[in-house]
């Protein structure tokens, strides 16, 4: 597996199909709501999988010095392979080499215990977001 930094159509395409399948196929979120309008100011990632197909993806932004992960997502078919982590790992390097300390996510509450593996606490109550309930999460970094 490989996270790559995208910096070209082709890996932004390929970051958004792995996004599509798991949000708005999977999960039936909106597609308006999915492909929103942060895209243009997000750092993309997208994981290759050993065949080099995309397999998972994940977005970054900066707001008020703090760095906000979103989009994390892994195809069905290669979850529970540290894909995931292999995501979260190359996001918070990035992040580092920006020089942000802490980050922080929405989770969705089924993805929490994932999240609290790789140090993040929760820090809210539960909330909806396109009809699937969260909770915002923190680390320092």
């Amino acid at each position: 597996m490989e996270v790559k930094i995208v910096n070209n159509n082709q890996e932004l395409a390929d970051a958004f199909e792995v996004r599509k399948t798991v949000f708005i196929h999977e999960q039936n979120v909106p597609e308006e709501e999915e492909i929103d309008q942060f895209e243009s100011e997000s750092v993309h990632f997208v994981l290759y999988d050993d065949n080099q197909k995309a397999a998972g993806a994940g977005r970054f932004r900066i707001l008020d010095g703090i760095g906000k992960v979103e989009r994390i997502c892994v195809l069905n078919e290669n979850r529970k392979t540290g894909a995931g982590v292999a995501v979260m790992n190359k996001i918070e390097e990035y992040a580092k080499s920006q020089g942000i300390s802490t980050l922080k996510l929405n989770a969705q509450t089924h993805a929490i215990p994932f999240y609290s593996k790789l140090g993040y606490e929760t820090v809210s109550e539960e909330f909806m977001d396109a009809g699937i309930p969260h909770k915002t999460m923190k680390k320092s970094i």
